[in-house]
């Protein structure tokens, strides 16, 4: 076992640099949380650069209508190699952080289409596509938001179960049922797809959380009935850099799962922050895990 100490961060910084989301203040007093860390064991060198010689997926920028905001939304979706609307394939919905919008996982350093493409070329993954949204529901949902977004970022479940969902599956040939879907996201996004994959296990079989924000609620709230969580999650899956001051959100959650015997991984990345390093190695281990 290994104790967390964490001092409630003083102010947000302002550095909004590519690859690391701004600094988010924890709330409360210093905390104390026994949590036992699963194994690390580090990416292979190479798996976030792009590759010669490989079959390539594609992006495609799309647009809904969310009847909840009720505006029209846009989404990157990312299709892989040799996409096929004769076939099936699963979903994983992948959501930015405070700092960012549909763009900020595929444009601001965290190279979704090329670990998935390394990733479909070595077999190491599911047939699936890739959904980033923009997480902020509301009208004006660009970046400028920051942290006045709070309650857009809580609302985001209704947008995305109730229309950007519907559209996925009407759009394009994946399955239309909770065992192929699986919701992960960085940092704000971390902490939604906590909340809204296991306040929603009916929707979403699969679970991850990079580096979680302290939207992220508290285990007692997101795991009311350890049973179900038991019987309908397939995975819950969390990842956090050592030297990041936001480990207590998916701390407290992993310990609770852990007292209550409910299968829980937390990794902890070694001397890391906040920042993409992290990220994109929980989108490299998640993705080989799920829809299998």
């Amino acid at each position: 076992m290994k104790k967390i100490y964490l001092a409630a961060l003083l102010s947000i910084s302002l550095m909004t640099a590519n690859a690391q989301e701004p600094n988010i203040p924890m709330f409360g007093n210093r905390q104390n949380i026994d949590v036992k860390f699963n194994e690390y064991k580090p990416a292979p060198e190479g798996f976030d650069q792009e590759r010669a010689g490989i079959a390539k997926g594609t992006v495609k920028l799309i647009e809904y209508q969310s009847e909840s905001v009720g505006t029209t939304r846009k989404a990157n979706v990312y299709l892989p190699p040799k996409y096929d609307a004769k076939k099936k394939y699963s979903v994983l919905y992948l959501l930015h952080g405070i700092g960012g919008d549909e763009n900020e996982w595929y444009k601001d350093g965290g190279v979704p289409n090329i670990i998935m493409d390394n990733l479909y070329a070595d077999g190491k993954v599911a047939d699936m596509i890739v959904v980033m949204p923009n997480g902020r529901a509301q009208k004006d949902d660009s970046r400028a938001g920051g942290m006045g977004s709070f309650r857009a970022f809580g609302d985001f479940d209704k947008d995305l179960i109730g229309s950007l969902i519907p559209y996925i599956e009407k759009n394009f040939s994946v399955y239309a049922d909770r065992e192929h879907r699986a919701i992960a996201g960085l940092s704000m996004g971390g902490g939604q797809s906590l909340n809204f994959g296991l306040g929603h296990m009916d929707v979403f079989a699969f679970v991850g959380g990079f580096s979680s924000a302290p939207n992220t609620q508290r285990a007692a709230q997101l795991i009311p009935d350890v049973e179900k969580v038991k019987k309908e999650n397939k995975l819950l899956w969390m990842v956090c850099g050592g030297a990041d001051g936001l480990m207590n959100n998916s701390a407290q959650l992993k310990a609770f799962c852990d007292e209550n015997g409910i299968p829980c991984t937390l990794i902890n990345y070694p001397n890391e922050g906040h920042n993409f390093v992290v990220w994109k190695y929980g989108l490299y281990n998640f993705a080989q895990l799920i829809f299998k």
